[in-house]
């Protein structure tokens, strides 16, 4: 081989590599069913439909993972699949790209709060209460049913943390689920929220996992829970439980795909976020979980009986409370630190 040949192999070959390079992208999720679903769901038929591969990654949150990789301009992971709380931080702390929506869908066409600056939605989760239909003849239908232990007697099931009891305490005591949040960012909000809390101090069992609410009411320790609804959803669909949901003031919450800030495969990390919010493409993945689609036209695809278990079924959607996690990151300490002391009393 003479020194010209060899040069234009070296430079094929240089070339072949950076274009295997470039044919796949790594994303990264929570593992577990979960992410089995989002495989044949998202990255598989990403794979086949555009020959990019999708190399898969696990963690369990670790924001300070991906600050270290955009830190020292390493980044491993193309795209991530993080929660809400995880986006406040991490868009604030610039280490997500700001998203273009030109190259992924309409921002128009996702639930309320599911497209954000730097990160598009992806699940739809939620709180609800829930409750034993053997336990409880005549089904509750609001928030305010939930705290009225006068109509139904009963010990209640809650979450032993801040989060969504004192929205739901605003609720039952006649705030629209629409303006909790700016009630709860005043002194006087937050006082009358513990207040309402205070009249259900005395019938409450609290939790403190997220398979604990489906126990209380299989045990009948309580009549109604806080839950998280895709637990109770299985516990009725696989457990066969004689359990119901009561969706008014679901707590609405999302994970999100997010792109950390200087992927060398930015072009391929939207191409797949793009094919992910898809609206016949998310449908799909309600055949692996009981989280509901982050794009409103996906629910008209889910067959209707599959779509009435999700939170985002439109009969479930009247009136949601769509949690911030923004306020959450300014308030949550000194809510937390206030909680606590409240339960000690």
């Amino acid at each position: 081989m003479n020194k010209r040949t060899a040069f234009f192999a070296t430079i094929g070959l240089i070339a072949s590599v950076v274009v295997a390079q470039a044919e796949q992208i790594t994303v990264t999720s929570w593992g577990g069913t979960y992410q089995d679903g989002q495989r044949k769901t998202y990255f598989e038929p990403f794979a086949d439909k555009t020959g990019i591969k999708v190399i898969e990654e696990t963690y369990s949150g670790e924001l300070a993972k991906i600050k270290a990789q955009v830190d020292t301009n390493n980044v491993t992971w193309d795209v991530v699949d993080v929660d809400s709380n995880m986006i406040v931080t991490g868009c604030d702390d610039g280490l997500f790209e700001v998203l273009d929506y030109g190259k992924i869908a309409d921002k128009s066409k996702f639930v309320d709060g599911a497209a954000t600056d730097c990160a598009v939605g992806t699940i739809v989760v939620s709180t609800v209460g829930a409750f034993d239909t053997t336990v409880l003849k005549e089904a509750p239908k609001t928030v305010a049913d939930f705290f009225d232990v006068e109509k139904i007697p009963g010990k209640r099931g809650m979450w032993k943390r801040p989060y969504v009891n004192l929205e739901w305490a605003l609720i039952a005591d006649g705030v629209p689920a629409k303006e909790v949040y700016k009630i709860l960012s005043t002194p006087e909000g937050i006082n009358r929220a513990f207040a309402k809390l205070e009249t259900l101090k005395g019938n409450v069992v609290w939790w403190e996992s997220g398979a604990q609410p489906a126990q209380l009411l299989a045990d009948k320790e309580v009549v109604m829970t806080t839950a998280w609804s895709g637990r109770i959803q299985t516990a009725i669909s696989t457990e066969k439980k004689p359990f119901e949901i009561m969706w008014d003031a679901q707590a609405l919450d999302f994970n999100f795909w997010a792109i950390p800030r200087g992927t060398k495969n930015i072009d391929d990390a939207y191409k797949f976020i793009a094919f992910a919010s898809d609206a016949a493409v998310m449908a799909k993945q309600s055949e692996f979980s009981a989280y509901g689609p982050a794009n409103n036209d996906a629910v008209a695809l889910i067959p209707a009986e599959r779509a009435q278990t999700l939170p985002t079924n439109p009969s479930h959607m009247q009136n949601p409370l769509v949690y911030d996690a923004k306020f959450w990151a300014e308030n949550g300490e000194a809510l937390t630190k206030r909680f606590n002391n409240w339960l000690a009393q």
